[in-house]
């Protein structure tokens, strides 16, 4: 018998167990701005009794809930897309670095799976060397499958009290 074949990533069922993964890890709240995998995740992490979604108008502003809400006592992921991250890096230095915050994000890699869509399309240049000058250590996660490196990478951010990223391929390949 084979193994169950792993959903895409944009899928319903991905979103399923990105919302699982973050109530294993304890997250409260998601500070989120949809993109085109995320968007796909947002029913399941709307359905989930542990987790508040907070939907923000930009992504510099997911920055600062996160920031308020850790404050607060919750356990908040930022969620949002490279492009949103290339626009909210004020938002982020102030948090991770002026107060030294150590929070953990979910950004979606546009177009790392397929240019199918946006041929050419300049985040594949920018994304990477974007996490790397604001020394963000990150893991790319290609699959569903590698979900569990996800909860491994969180769990090591926490033990060390800093902040990490979890770069999510998107784009349907």
């Amino acid at each position: 018998m084979s193994a169950p074949a792993t959903p895409a990533m944009h899928s319903p069922e991905a979103g399923a167990a990105f919302t699982r993964l973050l109530e294993d890890l304890d997250f409260t709240h998601v500070v989120m701005l949809p993109d085109s995998t995320i968007g796909c995740w947002e029913p399941a992490l709307m359905q989930s009794d542990r987790l508040d979604v907070v939907r923000v108008c930009r992504e510099g502003q997911a920055w600062g809930i996160a920031a308020g809400l850790y404050l607060g006592g919750a356990v908040s992921l930022v969620l949002i897309q490279c492009t949103g991250l290339f626009e909210s890096g004020d938002a982020l230095r102030n948090v991770l670095y002026d107060y030294r915050l150590p929070l953990y994000a979910a950004i979606g890699y546009r177009s790392y799976l397929s240019q199918a869509t946006l041929p050419g399309d300049t985040c594949l240049q920018f994304t990477e060397p974007v996490l790397q000058a604001w020394r963000l250590d990150y893991r790319l996660i290609v699959s569903p499958a590698q979900f569990p490196e996800i909860g491994e990478h969180v769990r090591k951010c926490r033990a060390e009290g800093r902040p990490g990223v979890a770069l999510i391929a998107e784009g349907r390949a």
